[in-house]
């Protein structure tokens, strides 16, 4: 008896093992390249650690890209599948003659996610009080630093005459140089911004989402080979993006917090739901993930008013949404 239970308890685990290597077998492998991790990316998070790209015949791998740049990099090399970062580096990449233009399908964010911190608290702050301070700002032709100069300009601020701005500081360098001495002011993202509260070495004084507006401030791009070749690799990633920003805009931050938390060890589970809860009451995600073209022509207004734009690409060229609406109809 002991024997034939034996046999079949190693028959049940031969089954087991060879469903899941089966299952794992028919994954698509798709590599991603983040520009940052940051809980900003919240829904992309929750899509990655609720298995919907499983669910959706993927298997991902992520890669932090640490700047635009070098996300773009990656998806021009072939180390990347699909890049996530702004959507003006496919403009900047279109402009310079790109023979297999990058192309965005899917927006996560529309609002941009960093935030001004100055040294003291300040009461009832305005953009004003930066007159003759110094800023550790974001690289130049990059969203948070023209973001930042379009706030700026709207409030009468001349970004090289009003205030020193310092861009020579490796992106996610900014919190620990502030910490360090450096500047009046500095323009952080979350956790840094956070951090820099409880740590008491900062006060957070302005949300640059906010008073910026909406902006297409992040969104996942292709090359525009890889969409014609592997149509449906692009549909299931964009299905599981949309399941991500379906289930962060329908739960609360306390519940948004504890999927994602495995995706910031180093963040402690209170911090996390924190800052969610900042960026849900700023309205920084969309509830689909549809690229819209007046959120296009916005960014090359703020490309344009920071003299980074040489011409403007038409909307068709660099924007695809067909499958950020097939999603959405899911």
């Amino acid at each position: 008896m002991k024997k034939i239970l034996c046999l079949v308890t190693l028959f049940c685990i031969l089954c087991s093992s060879g469903c899941s290597s089966s299952k794992q077998q028919h994954l698509t492998d798709v590599t991603l390249n983040e520009v940052a991790h940051s809980v900003f990316y919240a829904p992309m998070y929750v899509a990655i650690e609720k298995e919907y790209f499983e669910e959706e015949g993927i298997h991902l791998t992520l890669v932090t890209g640490f700047g635009a740049d070098k996300t773009m990099t990656a998806l021009l090399s072939n180390d990347a599948d699909i890049g996530f970062m702004g959507p003006e580096t496919t403009v900047y990449a279109y402009n310079e003659g790109a023979n297999d233009p990058v192309v965005n399908f899917a927006q996560l964010t529309q609002r941009a996610g960093n935030f001004l911190v100055a040294r003291t608290n300040i009461d009832n702050f305005s953009w004003s009080d930066l007159q003759g301070k110094t800023v550790l700002g974001g690289r130049k032709g990059g969203m948070p630093e023209m973001v930042f100069e379009y706030i700026l300009k709207k409030n009468n601020l001349d970004p090289s005459v009003d205030l020193t701005i310092i861009q020579n500081i490796d992106f996610g360098s900014t919190a620990a140089a502030f910490s360090g001495g450096q500047g009046d002011f500095s323009v952080e993202f979350e956790p840094s911004a956070t951090t820099l509260e409880k740590e008491g070495n900062g006060y957070v004084v302005a949300s640059l989402g906010v008073d910026s507006g909406y902006i297409p401030y992040t969104a996942f791009s292709a090359k525009s080979s890889y969409l014609k070749e592997h149509p449906e690799i692009i549909q299931s990633f964009t299905n599981a993006i949309q399941k991500g920003m379906t289930y962060v805009s329908t739960h609360t931050p306390e519940e948004i917090a504890n999927v994602i938390a495995p995706q910031f060890k180093e963040t402690d589970l209170d911090t996390i739901t924190a800052i969610i809860t900042r960026y849900a009451q700023q309205d920084t995600w969309k509830t689909d993930v549809i690229f819209e073209e007046k959120s296009y022509d916005l960014l090359l207004d703020i490309l344009e008013e920071a003299d980074e734009l040489s011409e403007r690409p038409a909307y068709k060229d660099l924007v695809d949404t067909n499958f950020a609406q097939k999603a959405a109809e899911k």
